[in-house]
């Protein structure tokens, strides 16, 4: 059974667009256990309820944006090895260097291609 057939996804974005772009792109790889959220807070009580194997997560949201997410996941025990790749519109130094030291896997710049983002997510997963 390939990677793609069993991975557990979780898609956080507080744009209904945005997730939708993702959601379609993990539906043309091949990965079809997605679940989404449209905010930290949602996305820590869903992942909660469903573990997954990785959080796909945009930086600007409202209340807690994509960097309190991973923080939050890194300081539990169950969520920590939870694969966690940011999206964002502002690569700027210091979000990418915060997500690093918080444990950010990786990270991709929007808009993005497909290809990118697959690329993305099997250097973080292994090939899908």
């Amino acid at each position: 059974m390939a990677l793609r057939d069993q991975l557990r996804v979780m898609v956080v974005d507080d744009m209904s667009t945005s997730r939708g772009l993702i959601i379609q792109a993990l539906d043309a790889m091949g990965v079809r256990q997605v679940s989404y959220a449209a905010d930290g807070q949602a996305a820590l009580a869903g992942i909660a309820k469903s573990p997954v194997h990785l959080v796909i997560s945009d930086y600007n949201m409202p209340g807690m944006d994509g960097l309190h997410l991973l923080h939050a996941l890194r300081s539990d025990a169950k969520t920590k090895g939870v694969g966690f790749i940011l999206i964002t519109g502002r690569a700027d130094k210091e979000i990418i260097d915060t997500g690093r030291k918080f444990g950010m896997n990786n990270f991709i710049k929007k808009p993005f291609a497909t290809q990118d983002l697959r690329t993305c997510i099997e250097a973080v997963v292994g090939r899908l």
